[in-house]
């Protein structure tokens, strides 16, 4: 009888555990959300007690896992064209697309750096200091081709690239320059105004009409087993309490969108 009992108990555990663990949604995400993702993360899990596992990444590389048939539930891209290959490809679910925010780009210094930026702008990186400029990889990352199409723009891209260091995401960028391995990054003001880098350095925005939009969207994926809990994380995204959280680390909503 009593190990008919423990047996019993022992079953119901393992029944809820499992039942937990199946409620689990892991995200992937754009790697310029790595600071404030965390923290819409925790506000949803204490209101809700969902957990939400995150992976981090450039968004044409989590574009290329989910297409491998990497188990994700929902896909927070940097630009919104991934998202929208997906859903063409039947791996996405078109009613869920959602904009959720437009990035901003930011060429950032350390504090130590004795560059000019509010009078020198994008031509700070023409200095002889600047012996490395740290980008994020233009193949497979949005804000490395932002980053790109602005040097571009302002015409010093020949005269700079042979000092460009790329990091596989906007992420590992910032990481470059705010370890002194770059003098210099154009990177997502998310990062420049989250806890580890405000008080570290100082940042020139870039202008909006040196790269193409940021549109950044986000979309619950078609083979999830998770439909349900995905979409209410994507439906908790816009709220007043997420879409505060964003703006505070620099992210245009859409609805304040200026062209």
């Amino acid at each position: 009888m009593f190990c008919r009992l423990m047996f019993r108990r022992l079953a119901v555990i393992l029944l809820l555990c499992a039942s937990a663990f199946a409620q689990e949604i892991t995200v992937a995400a754009a790697a310029d959300l790595s600071a404030v993702l965390p923290e819409i993360v925790a506000k949803y899990k204490a209101q809700t007690g969902q957990e939400v596992k995150l992976t981090f990444g450039a968004s044409g590389n989590l574009t290329t896992q989910i297409q491998n048939g990497a188990p994700f539930d929902v896909f927070f891209s940097a630009d919104e064209a991934y998202p929208q290959q997906l859903i063409t490809a039947g791996l996405g679910s078109k009613e869920t697309l959602y904009r959720y925010a437009v990035g901003r780009l930011v060429l950032w210094i350390p504090g130590d750096s004795t560059l000019d930026l509010p009078k020198l702008g994008i031509n700070a990186l023409l200095d002889p200091s600047v012996k490395k400029i740290a980008i994020a990889n233009p193949a497979t990352a949005p804000y490395g081709r932002a980053a790109k199409a602005t040097l571009q723009h302002f015409g010093i891209y020949d005269q700079v690239s042979n000092r460009l260091v790329l990091g596989e995401n906007i992420a590992q960028a910032a990481q470059f320059v705010e370890s002194g391995n770059a003098q210099a990054g154009l990177i997502a003001l998310s990062h420049a105004l989250a806890p580890a880098m405000k008080n570290k350095g100082r940042y020139w925005a870039v202008p909006l009409d040196a790269y193409p939009t940021l549109n950044q969207a986000a979309v619950m994926l078609s083979k999830s087993k998770q439909q349900d809990a995905g979409r209410k994380f994507l439906d908790y995204i816009r709220t007043p309490e997420a879409t505060s959280l964003l703006a505070a680390y620099g992210f245009t909503l859409p609805a304040e969108e200026k062209h």
